[in-house]
């Protein structure tokens, strides 16, 4: 999916990444009042692993782009990067930052694969990944976060999920 127009909207927008084929039931909670989900790659690899992104779509409009191990013949679909705007605020989103263009135009950075949750501003940007809310990896804890785009404001936090 691509977004084509600016979005508005009042709810917060769900940010996820790094599932690996698991979709935990406390993030499900976590996203139900959100007006936006964003998924920032590594859904999965194994047949199926596309029901995650069926089910968040059912929350909320939804729009995912692809991490390095959704290589699914269904993975082909999602594109590598993402533009928009979203209550004016202009947001990029990319799995690993690393493949992040410095020229690209946006006030947030979204990305995901290190599994580390990351919420810090970097001059007039905000780099926000919301950790790996998949299976665990090493003693990282799950989470996934969360984002308020007010009109001369950026809120955000980052929830951690039970084990």
């Amino acid at each position: 999916m691509t977004i084509n127009d600016a979005i508005d909207i009042v709810l917060p927008i769900g940010i996820i990444a790094d599932t690996h084929g698991l979709l935990r039931d406390d993030a499900l909670i976590c996203l139900e009042e959100c007006g936006l989900i964003l998924h920032l790659g590594d859904v999965g690899q194994a047949p199926g692993d596309e029901r995650i992104l069926t089910r968040l779509a059912s929350i909320a409009p939804l729009y995912a782009i692809k991490g390095n191990i959704d290589t699914a013949p269904w993975a082909k679909q999602l594109p590598e990067v993402q533009n928009f705007t979203v209550n004016g605020w202009r947001l990029h989103m990319v799995h690993r930052l690393v493949d992040f263009n410095d020229a690209t135009p946006c006030d947030v950075v979204l990305h995901g694969h290190s599994h580390k949750p990351r919420n810090e501003w970097q001059g007039d940007q905000l780099l926000f990944n919301p950790g790996a809310a998949g299976k665990r990896r090493f003693k990282l804890p799950i989470t996934l976060g969360k984002l308020w785009l007010e009109e001369h404001q950026i809120k955000r936090a980052i929830v951690h999920l039970p084990l």
